[in-house]
């Protein structure tokens, strides 16, 4: 019985490991052909994504230094 917990085991592996396999090569970018009127130096793309990161993270560090507001105790 053992054997076949463990044969069932191992072809769950094997399963997620194909799936994870298949998720992973569907990440690629896809390559645009050079002259084409969508495409964009690599640098740019990955320049501007950065500094939208970088304004998000300077926008949430101001909201989080703000003082909160204390009600009166009346």
């Amino acid at each position: 019985m053992r054997i076949f917990g463990l044969v069932g085991l191992l072809a769950a592996l094997v399963i997620v490991g194909l799936l994870v396999k298949k998720q992973f090569n569907g990440l690629a970018a896809p390559v645009l052909p050079p002259g084409s009127i969508t495409s964009m130096p690599a640098g740019t793309a990955q320049g501007q994504n950065q500094q939208i990161q970088q304004q998000y993270k300077q926008a949430i560090d101001a909201a989080m230094q703000q003082p909160r507001k204390m009600p009166d105790d009346n």
